[in-house]
Protein backbone atom coordinates (compact mmCIF):
# COMPACT_ATOMS: atom_id res chain seq x y z
CA UNK A 1 0.00 0.00 0.00
CA UNK A 2 1.20 3.21 -0.18
CA UNK A 3 2.25 5.39 2.42
CA UNK A 4 0.25 8.07 1.28
CA UNK A 5 -2.65 6.29 2.52
CA UNK A 6 -5.58 8.93 4.15
CA UNK A 7 -5.30 8.67 7.56
CA UNK A 8 -7.11 12.16 8.32
CA UNK A 9 -10.79 10.67 8.72
CA UNK A 10 -9.67 9.54 12.13
CA UNK A 11 -9.02 10.83 15.30
CA UNK A 12 -6.82 7.65 16.62
CA UNK A 13 -3.11 8.36 15.54
CA UNK A 14 -1.61 5.00 13.70
CA UNK A 15 1.29 3.93 15.56
CA UNK A 16 4.74 2.79 13.89
CA UNK A 17 7.75 0.40 13.82
CA UNK A 18 10.87 1.98 12.48
CA UNK A 19 13.59 -0.42 10.70
CA UNK A 20 16.38 2.59 11.60
CA UNK A 21 19.17 0.51 10.43
CA UNK A 22 22.38 2.64 10.59
CA UNK A 23 22.54 6.13 11.76
CA UNK A 24 24.03 7.50 8.50
CA UNK A 25 20.60 6.62 7.25
CA UNK A 26 20.20 10.45 8.98
CA UNK A 27 22.15 12.02 6.06
CA UNK A 28 20.93 10.29 3.36
CA UNK A 29 18.39 10.03 0.56
CA UNK A 30 17.33 6.64 -0.10
CA UNK A 31 14.39 4.24 -0.11
CA UNK A 32 14.05 3.80 3.56
CA UNK A 33 14.35 7.54 4.27
CA UNK A 34 11.88 8.58 1.54
CA UNK A 35 9.13 6.40 3.16
CA UNK A 36 9.64 7.89 6.54
CA UNK A 37 9.64 11.34 4.84
CA UNK A 38 6.38 10.74 3.63
CA UNK A 39 5.04 8.83 6.51
CA UNK A 40 5.63 12.59 8.76
CA UNK A 41 3.87 14.17 5.50
CA UNK A 42 0.95 11.49 5.66
CA UNK A 43 0.51 10.70 9.38
CA UNK A 44 -2.21 13.37 11.05
CA UNK A 45 0.25 15.71 13.18
CA UNK A 46 0.54 14.27 16.12
CA UNK A 47 0.40 16.90 19.48
CA UNK A 48 3.50 14.67 20.92
CA UNK A 49 5.67 11.77 19.77
CA UNK A 50 6.76 9.24 22.48
CA UNK A 51 9.38 7.13 20.91
CA UNK A 52 10.49 3.66 22.04
CA UNK A 53 13.92 3.38 20.85
CA UNK A 54 16.25 0.23 20.96
CA UNK A 55 19.39 2.96 21.99
CA UNK A 56 17.74 3.51 25.60
CA UNK A 57 17.93 0.15 27.35
CA UNK A 58 17.44 0.36 30.95
CA UNK A 59 17.50 -1.44 34.14
CA UNK A 60 13.99 -0.40 35.05
CA UNK A 61 11.55 1.76 33.10
CA UNK A 62 12.28 5.88 33.03
CA UNK A 63 10.49 8.49 30.18
CA UNK A 64 12.50 11.61 29.57
CA UNK A 65 10.77 14.61 31.60
CA UNK A 66 13.11 17.61 30.13
CA UNK A 67 11.86 20.38 28.46
CA UNK A 68 14.43 20.83 25.86
CA UNK A 69 15.89 16.93 25.35
CA UNK A 70 19.83 16.95 24.40
CA UNK A 71 20.46 15.44 20.97
CA UNK A 72 22.61 12.29 21.83
CA UNK A 73 25.12 10.88 19.43
CA UNK A 74 25.33 7.38 20.80
CA UNK A 75 27.96 5.62 18.09
CA UNK A 76 31.17 6.07 17.26
CA UNK A 77 33.15 5.81 14.24
CA UNK A 78 31.00 7.86 11.93
CA UNK A 79 32.01 10.90 9.65
CA UNK A 80 31.78 14.12 11.44
CA UNK A 81 28.91 15.72 9.51
CA UNK A 82 26.67 12.82 11.62
CA UNK A 83 28.38 14.42 14.78
CA UNK A 84 26.76 17.86 13.74
CA UNK A 85 23.48 16.51 13.72
CA UNK A 86 21.14 18.18 16.00
CA UNK A 87 17.44 17.55 16.93
CA UNK A 88 16.58 20.40 18.67
CA UNK A 89 12.81 19.03 19.03
CA UNK A 90 10.94 20.16 22.65
CA UNK A 91 10.18 17.49 25.27
CA UNK A 92 6.94 17.08 26.91
CA UNK A 93 6.81 16.66 30.38
CA UNK A 94 2.92 16.40 30.68
CA UNK A 95 3.42 13.71 28.50
CA UNK A 96 5.81 12.28 30.46
CA UNK A 97 3.80 12.50 34.01
CA UNK A 98 1.06 10.72 31.44
CA UNK A 99 3.30 7.62 30.56
CA UNK A 100 3.87 7.03 34.35
CA UNK A 101 0.07 7.09 34.86
CA UNK A 102 -0.77 4.92 32.05
CA UNK A 103 1.88 2.42 33.37
CA UNK A 104 1.62 2.71 37.07
CA UNK A 105 1.97 0.68 39.01
CA UNK A 106 4.98 -0.15 38.06
CA UNK A 107 7.83 2.43 38.74
CA UNK A 108 8.60 4.85 36.28
CA UNK A 109 10.95 7.19 37.02
CA UNK A 110 11.23 10.64 35.46
CA UNK A 111 14.12 11.26 33.41
CA UNK A 112 16.13 14.57 33.35
CA UNK A 113 19.58 13.47 32.05
CA UNK A 114 19.02 10.92 28.77
CA UNK A 115 17.67 12.97 25.51
CA UNK A 116 16.92 11.95 22.46
CA UNK A 117 19.28 9.04 20.74
CA UNK A 118 20.17 7.85 17.57
CA UNK A 119 17.32 5.39 17.39
CA UNK A 120 14.89 8.29 17.64
CA UNK A 121 16.31 11.12 15.73
CA UNK A 122 18.13 9.61 12.97
CA UNK A 123 14.23 8.81 11.50
CA UNK A 124 12.23 11.66 13.09
CA UNK A 125 15.15 13.78 11.42
CA UNK A 126 13.14 12.41 8.30
CA UNK A 127 9.61 12.05 9.11
CA UNK A 128 9.63 15.56 10.99
CA UNK A 129 12.39 17.37 9.66
CA UNK A 130 11.28 20.80 11.52
CA UNK A 131 11.81 19.17 14.94
CA UNK A 132 8.78 21.11 16.13
CA UNK A 133 6.79 18.15 17.44
CA UNK A 134 8.05 17.35 21.09
CA UNK A 135 9.30 14.35 21.66
CA UNK A 136 9.34 11.53 24.39
CA UNK A 137 11.46 8.53 25.04
CA UNK A 138 10.41 5.63 27.06
CA UNK A 139 12.99 3.11 28.29
CA UNK A 140 13.44 -0.24 27.63
CA UNK A 141 13.58 -2.15 31.09
CA UNK A 142 16.42 -4.76 29.95
CA UNK A 143 15.51 -7.16 33.08
CA UNK A 144 12.15 -7.51 31.73
CA UNK A 145 10.57 -10.63 29.70
CA UNK A 146 8.82 -10.03 26.46
CA UNK A 147 5.74 -10.46 27.37
CA UNK A 148 6.30 -7.20 29.52
CA UNK A 149 7.08 -5.16 26.48
CA UNK A 150 4.34 -6.63 24.88
CA UNK A 151 1.73 -5.65 28.00
CA UNK A 152 3.37 -1.98 28.38
CA UNK A 153 2.75 -1.39 24.75
CA UNK A 154 -1.13 -2.18 25.58
CA UNK A 155 -1.10 0.28 28.44
CA UNK A 156 -0.12 3.09 26.18
CA UNK A 157 -3.21 2.45 24.16
CA UNK A 158 -5.45 5.55 25.47
CA UNK A 159 -2.42 8.39 24.11
CA UNK A 160 -3.22 7.45 20.19
CA UNK A 161 -6.61 8.47 20.95
CA UNK A 162 -4.97 11.91 22.71
CA UNK A 163 -2.96 12.66 20.00
CA UNK A 164 0.42 11.10 20.32
CA UNK A 165 2.22 8.90 17.83
CA UNK A 166 3.33 6.10 19.10
CA UNK A 167 6.64 4.83 17.12
CA UNK A 168 9.35 1.98 18.11
CA UNK A 169 12.72 2.24 16.29
CA UNK A 170 14.46 -0.74 16.16
CA UNK A 171 15.09 -3.47 13.56
CA UNK A 172 13.73 -7.15 13.31
CA UNK A 173 17.01 -8.27 12.87
CA UNK A 174 19.92 -6.80 14.11
CA UNK A 175 23.23 -9.12 14.01
CA UNK A 176 26.21 -6.49 13.44
CA UNK A 177 28.81 -8.97 14.30
CA UNK A 178 27.58 -11.14 11.08
CA UNK A 179 27.55 -8.15 9.09
CA UNK A 180 28.46 -8.28 5.61
CA UNK A 181 30.72 -4.84 5.31
CA UNK A 182 31.09 -4.99 1.64
CA UNK A 183 27.38 -5.46 1.46
CA UNK A 184 25.86 -8.08 -0.92
CA UNK A 185 22.62 -10.23 -0.21
CA UNK A 186 21.07 -10.71 3.58
CA UNK A 187 22.00 -14.21 5.01
CA UNK A 188 18.98 -16.79 4.28
CA UNK A 189 18.73 -16.70 8.30
CA UNK A 190 17.38 -13.43 8.34
CA UNK A 191 15.14 -13.38 5.34
CA UNK A 192 13.27 -16.46 7.05
CA UNK A 193 13.20 -14.74 10.19
CA UNK A 194 11.69 -11.53 9.07
CA UNK A 195 9.46 -12.96 6.97
CA UNK A 196 7.95 -15.21 9.65
CA UNK A 197 8.02 -11.90 11.60
CA UNK A 198 5.97 -10.15 8.85
CA UNK A 199 3.83 -13.04 8.54
CA UNK A 200 2.43 -12.71 12.59
CA UNK A 201 2.63 -9.03 11.87
CA UNK A 202 0.15 -9.71 9.22
CA UNK A 203 -2.10 -12.51 10.78
CA UNK A 204 -2.22 -10.15 14.46
CA UNK A 205 -0.44 -13.39 15.78
CA UNK A 206 0.99 -11.42 18.95
CA UNK A 207 1.79 -14.51 20.52
CA UNK A 208 4.05 -15.67 18.20
CA UNK A 209 5.82 -12.16 18.07
CA UNK A 210 6.07 -12.40 21.87
CA UNK A 211 7.36 -15.98 21.41
CA UNK A 212 10.10 -15.09 18.76
CA UNK A 213 12.86 -17.46 20.53
CA UNK A 214 10.63 -20.52 19.54
CA UNK A 215 11.98 -19.75 15.85
CA UNK A 216 14.65 -21.35 16.80
CA UNK A 217 18.22 -20.89 15.04
CA UNK A 218 16.94 -18.16 12.83
CA UNK A 219 15.63 -15.82 15.70
CA UNK A 220 19.08 -16.26 17.64
CA UNK A 221 21.24 -15.62 14.59
CA UNK A 222 18.59 -12.43 13.72
CA UNK A 223 18.15 -11.15 17.69
CA UNK A 224 21.12 -12.27 19.49
CA UNK A 225 20.49 -9.44 21.89
CA UNK A 226 16.61 -8.39 22.12
CA UNK A 227 17.12 -4.88 22.19
CA UNK A 228 16.61 -4.09 18.59
CA UNK A 229 13.35 -6.33 18.58
CA UNK A 230 11.64 -4.96 21.56
CA UNK A 231 10.09 -1.51 20.28
CA UNK A 232 8.08 -4.15 17.95
CA UNK A 233 6.60 -5.55 20.48
CA UNK A 234 5.09 -2.22 22.26
CA UNK A 235 3.73 -1.51 18.77
CA UNK A 236 2.12 -4.75 18.42
CA UNK A 237 0.76 -4.32 21.30
CA UNK A 238 -0.50 -0.99 20.69
CA UNK A 239 -2.27 -2.62 17.34
CA UNK A 240 -5.97 -2.40 17.73
CA UNK A 241 -8.32 -5.66 17.42
CA UNK A 242 -9.68 -4.60 13.64
CA UNK A 243 -6.69 -2.79 12.15
CA UNK A 244 -4.18 -3.98 9.53
CA UNK A 245 -0.52 -3.68 9.57
CA UNK A 246 0.52 -2.40 6.63
CA UNK A 247 4.07 -2.97 5.65
CA UNK A 248 5.47 0.38 4.21
CA UNK A 249 9.11 -0.36 3.00
CA UNK A 250 11.25 -3.47 3.40
CA UNK A 251 14.67 -4.76 2.81
CA UNK A 252 18.25 -5.37 4.05
CA UNK A 253 21.22 -3.95 4.47
CA UNK A 254 25.11 -5.26 5.41
CA UNK A 255 23.22 -8.81 5.07
CA UNK A 256 22.28 -9.32 8.62
CA UNK A 257 20.39 -5.75 9.26
CA UNK A 258 16.49 -5.90 8.18
CA UNK A 259 14.94 -2.37 7.64
CA UNK A 260 11.24 -3.27 7.90
CA UNK A 261 9.37 -0.28 8.35
CA UNK A 262 5.49 -1.35 9.93
CA UNK A 263 2.51 0.97 10.49
CA UNK A 264 -0.85 -0.01 12.33
CA UNK A 265 -3.68 1.88 11.98
CA UNK A 266 -3.24 3.41 8.41
CA UNK A 267 -6.37 2.27 5.75
CA UNK A 268 -5.27 1.26 2.92
CA UNK A 269 -6.81 2.82 0.07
Amino acid sequence: MSVTANTRNSSRMPVVFFGHGSPMNTLERNRYTEVWRKLGESIPPPKAILCISAHWYTEGTAVTAMSQPKTIHDFYGFPQALFDVQYPAPGDPQLASRVRELLAPADVGLDESWGLDHGTWSVLKHAYPGADVPVVQLSIDGTQLPQFHYETGRRLAPLRDEGVLVAGSGNVVHNLRLMKRAGGAPFDWAVRFNEKIRDALASRDHRALIDFEKIGEDARLSVPTPEHYLPLLYVAGLQGKDEPMSFVVDGYDLGSVSMLTAVAGMPAR
